[in-house]
């Protein structure tokens, strides 16, 4: 992780943090068997708890618990979207029924799909093992469980990616468009995976912030 953790971290924040947005930067447990029951869902309960937290102390916080995004890079990209599309499942204690729903997705060369030739083979071993179920497979592609109440999105995402294919991103996309959700996607012909580490925050974020406005 290190230098990227930090670049798709610290800098991003303190970038939103020049445009007067408070920004968390979540620090979730991988995916591993030696640590949690159910894998699979591991990272997910961090990030539900994450906004669980977040919203019961925005006074607190004096963040408006009604703007409440999650953004995530690569396999952390998947998180969010997993996030974003299996929220009515409390994978967390959750005894006042706190909203887990994201108010909106910042997707940048995201994981999106489990479906081979598609996803992320590290990936998706990492979570769902090695010979994961038909069921399981279809249950965290996250391009099959968009619907209406899934959070407003901005993607983007390099024709070159030889990493994470940009496929990906056009799905999830398609099934945004599909199910009425707003939706705003930038794609670049060059640049692979990780095409942001290379660059200051401003100079590819500017879109981004036009849109969260």
């Amino acid at each position: 992780v290190g230098e990227s953790h930090k670049l798709e971290g610290t800098v991003i924040a303190e970038a939103f943090n020049r445009q007067g947005i408070a920004a968390f930067v979540l620090k979730y447990r991988l995916p591993s068997d030696s640590i949690m029951i159910d894998k699979s869902i591991g990272p997910l309960q961090d990030a539900q708890q994450a906004i669980k937290v977040v919203r019961k102390r925005a006074a607190e916080w004096k963040v408006n618990p009604n703007q409440i995004g999650l953004m995530g890079f690569s396999a952390g990209g998947h998180l969010a979207s997993t996030a974003g599309t299996h929220f009515n499942k409390s994978y967390i204690p959750n005894p006042n029924g706190t909203s887990l729903r994201p108010d909106f997705l910042i997707l940048v060369y995201p994981v999106i799909s489990m479906q081979e030739g598609l996803t992320h083979g590290g990936s998706k071993e990492n979570l769902l093992g090695k010979q994961p179920s038909a069921e399981q497979t279809d249950l965290f592609s996250n391009e099959l469980q968009v619907a209406k109440d899934t959070p407003p999105t901005w993607l983007t995402h390099t024709g070159d990616d030889t990493v994470v294919p940009v496929e990906n991103s056009i799905r999830f996309y398609q099934a945004l468009i599909k199910n009425g959700i707003p939706a705003e996607m930038h794609l670049y012909p060059k640049g692979n995976h990780g095409f942001i580490l290379n660059m200051k925050p401003e100079d590819w974020m500017g879109p981004l912030f036009v849109w969260m406005r």
